[in-house]
C-alpha cells in the first residue's frame, strides 16, 4: 500500500518534466551501469557528465569535489621553459642555507622554523624564476604574501642573489644590533625587502583578497593602471582554519578577481599534528573554494605516480586515495614498503594485484618522495593555468611533505614545527641528497657552514637573469619618489573656526562635512578613499553617494529604489566610496591596501575608515597592528564614540576603552577632539605629516585614530591666541578661564583646573559654571585632545633625561603656573586620562566611565557613571576640601543638593 504522506517523484522538482520517458531512460541507464559495473563506475560516469555539463556552460550546480588526483594530467603539462637542472641546484642551495641559518641561530636560543620552507621550496622557486613580476615590470609588479614560517627560505634566496650577506643570516631573529633579520615578513623592520606582514596567520589571505580588489579599484578609477599586477598569497593548510582566511572568498569570486592566486601548501600538518587527521583537508578546501566560486587546481602527486595511475584500470587506486585519511598518509611517509603494501594496497584485491607489479623502491619513491608540490614541472603547470584563467580567482592546492629533504628525523613528524636544528650528521646526509659541493672540513667546530656557489657562478647568473627578465628582485618594497601632495585649500578647514552659532552639530557630522569639502579639492580630492562598513547613513554620509558613487566593478545594473531622490544609492565602476557591507575585518583590509598604496603602487591615497568606535579596535585590533607593521597612513574614525553618548544602545555598543587599546599601538596617533575646529585642525596636520612635508624627526608612517561623537551640541568658535593649533596637535590647550568665560569669580576664590576630552568637555563647561555660581570656586577649562600623545611626549622627555638631555614634557609646560589641583574627565574609563598623571605637578585626580555600558538616556548614563556636571562639581569640591581650600561640609552639601 502506498504511504499517502510519502513525497511523490513529481513533487521533488518544481519544474515540469517535458519528456518523462526520456528521463526514465536516463535513470534506467544509470541503474543498469550500477548493477553491471558497480556503483563506482556509475559514480564515475556521473562525475564526468557533470564536468562535461559545467564545461559547456549548462547551468548546473558546480561539482564541489573531484577525485584525489591532479587537476592537470601529466600529458597536458607544458614544459618548463627554463633550465630545470639549474633551478634544482639553486633550490638546493636555498634549502641548505635556510636550514643552516635557523640551526646556527638556535645556538643563541632565538628559534626559527625549518620544516615549512623545506616543504614549499619549489612553490617559491618556480614563481621567482617564471612568474613573480618585480617592481620594474609593467604597472607595479606583483604583490607577494609570503607564508611567515617560510621566511628563512626567502632570506636564503636573497643571500644567493647578493642582497644579503653571511652577517645578515647570522643575525636572523637578532635585530637589536641593527643588522638583523626579522623572524617573519615585516616591512617596519626590513622595509626594503618585505611588503606585507603575514603573521598573525589568517590576515595574509584576507589582505591579499582586498589588495587584489584595491588594484582593480585603482585601475577602474583611473588613478593608475595596475591591471598587469598579480597578487600571490602563500598559505598553510593549517592556516586556513583561521576564520579570516576564508572570510572574503565570496567577495573575490563575486568581483571576478582573476588577478589573484592562493597557493596553499598542503603538507597536511599544522603546528601540533595533522590538519585533518581523520579527514582530508585538500578535499575540504576544494569544496569550500569551489562552493565560493573559485577556480581550483589540485597539484597532489609527482611523476612517479604516473605508472600507478596507468595500472589503475578499475579505479581502485583513486578510490583508495580518496578514503585514506590525512594522518595515515603521514604515517606512510615514515614507514617501510612492507607496511604500505599491507595497509594501503592490501585493502582491495585489485590493489593487491597492482602492488605485485611494483618494487619496494617504487613504492617508497611514490609514498616518500613524489608529491606534486616538489616538482617544478607540476608547479609550473599549475601556475601557468592560474594566471591564464579568466573570470575568477584561482586556488592551487599543492601537496607536499613538511620537512622534505631534511631527513627521516624531520619529514612528516608531528613535532617538526618545534624542531629548530639539524645535527652535523643530518646536514651531511642532506648535503649528499642535494648533491652540494660542501666538504666535511667546512664544518669547523661543529658549526654548519653557509653555502654559496660564487657571485659569478652559473647559478647566480641564471637567478639574476631570470629576475631581470621578470622586472627585478622579489620580494621587494620600494617607496617611489613622489612629490608631497599639495595641501587642500585653507577654506575647508577655516570654515570650522567660527563655530556653529545656534546650530547643534555632532563632531561626527563635523567630520563628514569636512570630508565633503576635501573630496571636492581639485588637487587631492580624487585621492580620498572613503571606507564604511554598511553604516554610511548612520554617520550622515548618504549625501556622498550620488556625488562620489559607491565602487562596484559591475557599475549599477539595476534601477535603485530611491532613484528619484536627491541622495539616491548610486553604484559605479569608478565609484570612490568602498561600502563593504557588515564586515569590519574587510573594511580594515581595504584600509590597509589603500593606506600603503604610496609604496605598493607609488600612488598616495588618503583612506578614511569610519566605524562604530566599539567595533573597531575591540574587534579588529590585530589588523590595526598589521596596518602599523605595513607602514600604512590614513585616518581611522571611531564614530558614535564614548560610553554614555550613544543613547539606548547599551553594553555592546558603549565604547569606554578604545583609546586604551589604541594607545598600545606605537603607530597610532589617538585623538579625542571635543569641537569641530579641533577635528579640522587635527585632519589638516595629519595630511601635512603623512602626505605633505613632515617636520624633521617626524615619522610620516603613522595613522590617526579620531573619536567623534553623535551628540548634537553647539560648536564654539576657535579661541584666539598663540599656540592653540600647537596645543590641539600636541594634546592639550586652555580653552578658557573662569574670567574669560564671563563667570566673574570673587577675588581670591579657590581655583581648580578642569581637563576634558571629547564630549566630556561639555559637562566640564557646565560644571565650571556651577562651581562659580553656586560654590564660589573659579575653574579654568582645558581641552585634552590627546591623552596618549601627551603621554608619549612625556615618555620621550624621560628618555632624553636619561641620556643627559634637558627636556620638559609638554603637559608640564602647558600646565606650568596653573593654580589649584587638576581634575581630568572623559567619556572613557579613567585609565585614559590617567595616562598623564605622573607628569602633572599639581594634585591630580580623574573621572571616567569605568565598568560595563548600559542602555538609558545620556543624562541617566552619565549620572550612573558619575561623570555628569554635578558629579564633576562634587569631585572638584572634594579635591579642594582635601587641600583645605573649601569647607569639608561643602562636599556633603553638594551631594545632597544634586541628589548624588
Amino acid at each position: 500500500m502506498t504511504d499517502p504522506n510519502a513525497i511523490q517523484p513529481s513533487e521533488l522538482d518544481q519544474l515540469p518534466d517535458r519528456d518523462p520517458e526520456e528521463t526514465a531512460e536516463w535513470q534506467a541507464s544509470l541503474d543498469a551501469v550500477a548493477k553491471a559495473a558497480g556503483p563506482h563506475r556509475a559514480a564515475y560516469l556521473m562525475r564526468r557528465t557533470l564536468e562535461r555539463a559545467e564545461g559547456t556552460g549548462i547551468a548546473l550546480p558546480k561539482l564541489l569535489e573531484t577525485d584525489y588526483v591532479n587537476t592537470i594530467p601529466t600529458a597536458a603539462e607544458p614544459g618548463v621553459p627554463g633550465d630545470e637542472a639549474m633551478e634544482r641546484r639553486i633550490t638546493a642551495w636555498n634549502r641548505w642555507n635556510a636550514a643552516a641559518m635557523v640551526t646556527r641561530g638556535a645556538k643563541h636560543g632565538v628559534g626559527g622554523h625549518i620544516a615549512t620552507f623545506a616543504s614549499a621550496a619549489w612553490l617559491y622557486e618556480t614563481g621567482f624564476n617564471h612568474f613573480f613580476k618585480g617592481k620594474e615590470a609593467d604597472g607595479s609588479g606583483d604583490q607577494l604574501y609570503i607564508q611567515g614560517h617560510a621566511s628563512p627560505g626567502i632570506y636564503a634566496r636573497a643571500f644567493l642573489d647578493g642582497r644579503l650577506n653571511e652577517a645578515h643570516l647570522d643575525n636572523f631573529r637578532q635585530e637589536a644590533g641593527g643588522n638583523g633579520l626579522p623572524s617573519y615578513p615585516h616591512p617596519r623592520r626590513l622595509p626594503w625587502l618585505w611588503e606585507f606582514p603575514t603573521v598573525s596567520m589568517g590576515l595574509g589571505p584576507l589582505s591579499a583578497i582586498y589588495q587584489a580588489r584595491f588594484n582593480r579599484y585603482l585601475t577602474n578609477r583611473g588613478i593608475k593602471d595596475v591591471s598587469a599586477s598579480h597578487v600571490w598569497a602563500f598559505l598553510g593548510d593549517g592556516e586556513m582554519d583561521e576564520p579570516e582566511s576564508t572570510a572574503a572568498l565570496a567577495l573575490a569570486s563575486r568581483e571576478g578577481l582573476d588577478n589573484l592566486t592562493f597557493v596553499i601548501n598542503c603538507n597536511l600538518q599544522r603546528l601540533d599534528g595533522p590538519v585533518r587527521a581523520n579527514f582530508k583537508i585538500v578535499q575540504e578546501l576544494e569544496a569550500q573554494f569551489r562552493g565560493a566560486g573559485w577556480n581550483v587546481i589540485k597539484t597532489l602527486w609527482g611523476t612517479a605516480w604516473d605508472e600507478l595511475f596507468q595500472l589503475d584500470t578499475t579505479g581502485a587506486l583513486v578510490r583508495r586515495l580518496r578514503e585514506v585519511p590525512d594522518a595515515q598518509v603521514q604515517t606512510y611517509q615514515t614507514r617501510d614498503a612492507a607496511y604500505i603494501r599491507q595497509d594501503f594496497f592490501g585493502k582491495d584485491p585489485a590493489l593487491v594485484e597492482m602492488a605485485k607489479l611494483l618494487s619496494d623502491d617504487k613504492i617508497l619513491e611514490c609514498f616518500h618522495l613524489s608529491r606534486g608540490g616538489h616538482e617544478a614541472r607540476k608547479v609550473y603547470a599549475a601556475y601557468k593555468a592560474a594566471v591564464e584563467f579568466k573570470g575568477a580567482p584561482t586556488v592551487i592546492l599543492a601537496q607536499t611533505v613538511k620537512g622534505f629533504t631534511l631527513g627521516e628525523g624531520f619529514a612528516s613528524k608531528n613535532a617538526n614545527h618545534q624542531m629548530k636544528k639539524l645535527s652535523v650528521d643530518e646536514f651531511k646526509a642532506m648535503r649528499d641528497l642535494l648533491e652540494l659541493p660542501i666538504k666535511d672540513s667546512d664544518f669547523v667546530d661543529g658549526v654548519v657552514p653557509y653555502g654559496h656557489p660564487g657571485a659569478d657562478s652559473p647559478e647566480v647568473r641564471y637567478l639574476q637573469e631570470r629576475r631581470a627578465a621578470l622586472g627585478g628582485p622579489a620580494p621587494a618594497r620600494r617607496v617611489h619618489p613622489v612629490a608631497p601632495l599639495p595641501a587642500p585649500a585653507e577654506k575647508a578647514f577655516a570654515s570650522f573656526d567660527k563655530g556653529s552659532g545656534s546650530q547643534n552639530v555632532a563632531t561626527t557630522m563635523a567630520f563628514v562635512r569636512l570630508i565633503k569639502d576635501l573630496v571636492r579639492d581639485k588637487e587631492t580630492g580624487k585621492r580620498w578613499v572613503p571606507i564604511v562598513p554598511d553604516e554610511a547613513r548612520t554617520f550622515g554620509m548618504e549625501s556622498l553617494f550620488p556625488s562620489l558613487g559607491i565602487y562596484s566593478p559591475k557599475g549599477q545594473t539595476y534601477e535603485p529604489v530611491d532613484r528619484d531622490q536627491l541622495m539616491y544609492y548610486k553604484e559605479a565602476k569608478n565609484g570612490q566610496i568602498l561600502n563593504e557591507g557588515i564586515t569590519e575585518a574587510g573594511s580594515m583590509a581595504d584600509f590597509i591596501a589603500a593606506s600603503t598604496s604610496y609604496a605598493t603602487h607609488g600612488e598616495a591615497m588618503i583612506p578614511f575608515y569610519i566605524f562604530y568606535s566599539m567595533f573597531g579596535w575591540q574587534r579588529t585590533a590585530d589588523q590595526m597592528w598589521q596596518l602599523g607593521d605595513q607602514l600604512g597612513r590614513g585616518f581611522l574614525v571611531g564614530a558614535t564614540a564614548g560610553r554614555t553618548t550613544l543613547t539606548g544602545e547599551g553594553l555592546q555598543h558603549a565604547d569606554g576603552h578604545s583609546p586604551v587599546i589604541a594607545a598600545t599601538n606605537p603607530a597610532a596617533l589617538t585623538y579625542d577632539p571635543a569641537f569641530a575646529y579641533e577635528v579640522a585642525t587635527i585632519v589638516k596636520d595629519g595630511l601635512r605629516r603623512m602626505y605633505g612635508e613632515a617636520a624633521p624627526g617626524e615619522d610620516p608612517n603613522v595613522f590617526y585614530y579620531l573619536t567623534v561623537y553623535n551628540e548634537p551640541l553647539p560648536q564654539p568658535a576657535k579661541p584666539s591666541g598663540l599656540g592653540i593649533d600647537e596645543g590641539i596637535v600636541k594634546g592639550l590647550y586652555r580653552f578658557n578661564t573662569a574670567e574669560s568665560a564671563g563667570l566673574s569669580p570673587v577675588a581670591n576664590a579657590p581655583r581648580i583646573q578642569l581637563l576634558g576630552s571629547g564630549t566630556a568637555i561639555h559637562w566640564v563647561l557646565q560644571a565650571q559654571k556651577l562651581l562659580t555660581e553656586e560654590w564660589g570656586v573659579a575653574a579654568d577649562v582645558w581641552s585634552a585632545t590627546s591623552w596618549t600623545e601627551l603621554r608619549r611626549d612625556a615618555l620621550e622627555a624621560d628618555a632624553a633625561l636619561l641620556r643627559g638631555e634637558e627636556r620638559v614634557p609638554y603637559v608640564r609646560q602647558a600646565l606650568q603656573g596653573a593654580e589649584g589641583p587638576v581634575l581630568a574627565v572623559s567619556d572613557y574609563m579613567r585609565q585614559v586620562p590617567d595616562q598623564i598623571a605622573q607628569w602633572v605637578e599639581q594634585d591630580y585626580s580623574s573621572l571616567g566611565a569605568d565598568g560595563f555600558g548600559l542602555s538609558d538616556t545620556r543624562e541617566a548614563a552619565r549620572r550612573h557613571f558619575g561623570v555628569d556636571a554635578e558629579s564633576i562639581v562634587v569631585a572638584a569640591l572634594a579635591q579642594l576640601a582635601g587641600r583645605g581650600e573649601v569647607k569639608a561640609t561643602a562636599v556633603k552639601e553638594a551631594r545632597e543638593k544634586y541628589g548624588l
